[in-house]
């Protein structure tokens, strides 16, 4: 696509506009504090320009137009993971939610999406057929994005990352070309694609595999806070038993006394075990049984189909001022736990509701499964852990907490880092060995040499 000269950027901009089949919004515009909002409220997000896109055409006028403005542009659906962006000065906010089509092909077991799709959508469909994605925790995640971080499912376990089971996607690069990529199709770009973030071409469809899970045995167990050590210590052992069918975590909650959380929960602190179990319910009965010994307050483990799923992590129901972040542990030993109850456990004061981690291996392990520039999750462990910053006091304690979190793990901290669950600018860990990201860099090179593309969690195209 040939650039075509502006008279600069305020000028090139107002051109874009009449050129889009969706929509453009400016500062001072109506509607603009909407456009430029992430899901994550406390990111306050102020991009030159949101451009709300429609189709692959709209994506590659509005890269055509930064490129001549001298400006850069970040594609964004729900914006759960803004915070690491930073700053979006010079930056074109490229909002794809109006491109949330959604088609299953019950035969081939396959869902095709477009860029603007969330899980609580795709879910819905795929039950229709009996089928499951390997979708998140929360059902108003963005599918693209979460997937090309690599995709961490209740299924993780037995099935791999999201990443793994992506099949095609169309892409348009920072030159403004409309691509289809597959393994046979820009097979470099397809690779860097599959786990290895969204800096090397905006993805306007993705095409990936699904699953005939019908039924699950899914839901928490909860006892007091008082009783962490004990509880997770418990369920620690327990994972070295369980079937790679078994997803599970084990967390720390502390909820604030507001009248919108259920009395069960409001303003109380627990220790809660989530598990999913792809078993019978004999299996899953017996499987269960060393938790269940240790007398939960609640029990909410039960039948259920993967498309209730979204129900079970109580994620936030819509956009909240949060800071959250991740990291991820080689061993969860007695010391670990000792460390991790001390800074957030029973006796101290965190303003942090969530502290929880993931079991992993199996399907996740380093060599387990084939697939793209991450393919697996070199841990024992991952973590991740949030709290509500409401204002700027609220939010520096949340970040001291954190800070005081990854301090106190750090003797057990692996070398890499999970994509999708580092929510704050990044601070020099990485999320691939050495050879992918120096193999991410040559891609990003061949396909975006000008950082056109901006991704929460760049790629620096230098040599």
């Amino acid at each position: 696509m040939s650039v075509t000269p502006f008279p600069g950027p305020g000028g090139g901009l107002r051109a874009l506009g009449s050129r889009l089949e969706g929509t453009m919004v400016l500062p001072g515009d109506p509607g603009w504090d909407a456009a430029r909002a992430a899901w994550q409220l406390a990111v306050d997000q102020r991009p030159a320009a949101v451009v709300l896109v429609r189709s692959a055409a709209d994506v590659a006028a509005t890269l055509e137009t930064a490129r001549a403005c001298g400006l850069r542009v970040a594609p964004q659906s729900s914006g759960h993971n803004a915070a690491p962006l930073g700053p979006l000065d010079g930056t074109i906010l490229l909002r794809t939610v109006e491109m949330a089509h959604v088609h299953i092909d019950p035969v081939r077991r396959l869902a095709r999406v477009g860029a603007g799709a969330v899980w609580g959508e795709v879910s819905a469909a795929a039950a229709k057929h009996g089928l499951a994605g390997l979708a998140g925790t929360a059902s108003d995640v963005g599918v693209v994005g979460y997937t090309l971080g690599g995709g961490l499912s209740w299924f993780a376990r037995s099935h791999g990352l999201a990443a793994n089971h992506v099949t095609g996607a169309t892409v348009v690069t920072a030159d403004g070309r409309v691509l289809r990529v597959d393994a046979d199709h820009e097979p470099d770009l397809f690779w860097a694609i599959r786990g290895g973030g969204g800096a090397h071409a905006i993805v306007t469809e993705l095409e990936f595999a699904l699953f005939p899970v019908t039924e699950v045995h899914a839901g928490a167990l909860y006892w007091p806070i008082e009783r962490a050590g004990q509880v997770l210590t418990r369920w620690r052992d327990w994972t070295a038993t369980v079937p790679d069918t078994v997803t599970s975590l084990g967390r720390l909650l502390r909820f604030p006394p507001l009248e919108n959380i259920p009395p069960t929960f409001r303003g109380r602190s627990l220790v809660a075990i989530e598990a999913v179990a792809q078993l019978g319910h004999e299996a899953a009965g017996t499987l269960l049984a060393p938790l269940r010994e240790l007398g939960p307050e609640l029990d909410t483990i039960a039948p259920i189909p993967p498309s209730r799923l979204d129900l079970l992590h109580l994620d936030p129901p819509g956009p909240t001022p949060a800071v959250g972040d991740g990291l991820q542990l080689s061993a969860l030993t007695d010391e670990t736990l000792a460390a991790l109850l001390a800074v957030a456990g029973p006796d101290a004061d965190v303003p942090l509701l969530t502290v929880e981690a993931r079991h992993l291996g199996g399907a996740l392990a380093p060599g387990a499964l084939p697939g793209g520039a991450v393919s697996s999750l070199d841990a024992a462990f991952t973590m991740f852990s949030g709290g509500i910053a409401a204002d700027a006091a609220s939010s520096a304690a949340v970040h001291a907490a954190l800070d005081a979190l990854a301090a106190a793990l750090a003797p057990w901290r692996a070398p890499l880092s999970y994509r999708n669950f580092r929510e704050r600018p990044d601070i020099g860990l990485a999320f691939e060995p050495d050879h992918v990201r120096r193999r991410l860099r040559q891609v990003k090179q061949a396909y975006d040499p000008g950082d056109v593309i901006r991704a929460n969690h760049p790629i620096d195209p230098s040599p």
